[in-house]
């Protein structure tokens, strides 16, 4: 009964957050701060991610394989699906979930200890709309995060390739372009919109709806990245066998 509630309430919060919006000149302001310390912010850690494993990715690709009738080129075409697939979109969203996830839950629930969440219902605004609203407008440019993610990955795939041995950049190439699907693109980034939807009200419902004190602000942050990065896991699975099959 427990789940039943909050699965009820997220999405009555949902609803919440477009009734009885913010006047337009302090939601600019919260949207802009919001893009700054949720986009801008993990631009830095998803670039160095993004990169290395781009690299890993590509070594373990070449090291595997050891027959000499396979050709080398499938080292960059393996590289390319792996990241554009599945790196990108969904374990840059579950390193998120911790990073961006965790500072949304414990920035609204220590407003919600502090009783600034109180404060602005009694002046008649709606808290929902003022503090969730801005974060779900700042994650939609969220894709643009994941398109940096996914250059750098093959970027640094390239230069694991080419500085590690396994093969020439010709062949890298070669394998980036081979068999290219254009939809593979598109299923990426509509995944990363629905990863985005779900980054913004998951740890936010976690924050806003949390009872108690300072230790559990913590609590909530902890409970809000598991569950968010278990509906990611659910929902790409769900995505990928509609978008895919």
């Amino acid at each position: 009964m427990k789940y039943l509630h909050n699965i009820g309430a997220y999405f009555i919060m949902i609803k919440d957050m477009f009734r009885k919006p913010t006047k337009w000149s302090v939601m600019k302001t919260l949207i802009f701060k919001d893009i700054d310390d949720l986009i801008i912010g993990s631009l830095g850690i998803v670039a160095f991610i993004s990169f290395f494993v781009g690299g890993v990715v590509t070594i373990q690709t070449a090291l595997n394989i050891t027959s000499p009738i396979i050709p080398k080129y499938l080292v960059g075409f393996a590289t390319r699906q792996s990241i554009i697939l599945e790196f990108a979109p969904t374990f840059i969203s579950i390193i998120m979930a911790g990073k961006v996830g965790s500072f949304i839950t414990s920035s609204i629930g220590t407003m919600r200890v502090t009783e600034q969440i109180d404060a602005l219902e009694v002046m008649g605004i709606n808290a929902i709309n003022y503090l969730v609203f801005p974060k779900f407008i700042a994650l939609m440019l969220y894709p643009f995060v994941i398109s940096i993610a996914m250059f750098l990955g093959i970027i640094g795939g390239m230069a694991a390739c080419i500085y590690g041995g396994f093969s020439t950049l010709n062949d890298y190439i070669t394998g980036i372009q081979l068999d290219f699907i254009p939809f593979h693109i598109t299923y990426a980034f509509i995944k990363t919109i629905v990863f985005a939807f779900i980054l913004a009200t998951i740890p936010s419902y976690h924050g806003f709806f949390m009872k108690g004190g300072a230790l559990e602000v913590g609590k909530a942050s902890t409970t809000a990245f598991v569950w968010t990065s278990v509906v990611i896991i659910l929902l790409n699975y769900i995505l990928t066998q509609l978008l895919l099959s």
